[in-house]
C-alpha cells in the first residue's frame, strides 16, 4: 500500500499586504453579507468575483426552510458571473463571513460543493482561479482553486 499526502498551499496575509485590487474585492465580499438571507443559521456569507476584464459580481448565501435548497454565497456569485459573462473567466473570488458577533476572526473555507464548482469553472476557463478568504485577524490566499479540492470529480 502506498500512502499519499495532499496539501493545500495557502499564503496568510494581513490587510496591508493585500494588493489594492484584492482589498477592494474583500470589501465587496464583506458588503455582500448584507444581502444574505440567513434567518435560520444567522451566518451571513458574502462573495465577490473579479472577472478577467475587471468586472466584479457579488453574491450572498440564500437559505430556505426546505433544507438544503438554499445556496452558498460562492456559488451564487460564480453561477451569476458565468451566466451573465460566459466568455469572461473568473480571476479571483473573495469570501467573507459574519455571525451575530461580527466578521469571523479566521477565514471561513468553502464547502465541498463550492470547491467542486470552482474546480469546474477553472477547468472550463483554462486559467487559475485565485481564492481569497477573509478573516479579521488574517486573510488566506490560494493561488489555484484546484488546491482546495485536489481530488475533485472530473470526467
Amino acid at each position: 500500500m502506498k500512502h499519499l499526502t495532499l496539501t493545500c498551499p495557502v499564503a496568510e496575509l494581513t490587510d496591508d499586504e493585500l494588493s489594492p485590487d484584492d482589498r477592494e474585492l474583500i470589501r465587496r465580499a464583506r458588503e455582500a453579507t448584507d444581502n444574505s438571507y440567513a434567518p435560520y443559521s444567522r451566518f451571513r456569507v458574502g462573495a465577490a468575483v473579479r472577472l478577467a476584464d475587471g468586472t466584479i459580481i457579488c453574491g450572498a448565501n440564500q437559505e430556505n426552510a426546505a433544507f438544503p435548497s438554499g445556496l452558498c454565497a460562492e456559488r451564487t456569485a460564480l453561477f451569476y458571473a458565468h451566466a451573465s459573462n460566459p466568455r469572461t473567466p473568473a480571476a479571483t473570488l473573495a469570501v467573507a463571513a459574519r455571525d451575530e458577533q461580527g466578521f469571523t476572526p479566521l477565514p471561513v473555507t468553502p464547502c465541498g460543493s463550492c470547491r467542486q464548482v470552482m474546480a469546474e469553472l477553472q477547468k472550463a476557463s483554462g486559467r487559475p482561479l485565485r481564492v481569497l478568504l477573509h478573516g479579521t485577524k488574517c486573510n488566506w490566499l490560494i493561488e489555484d482553486a484546484r488546491h482546495l479540492l485536489p481530488l475533485a470529480f472530473d470526467l
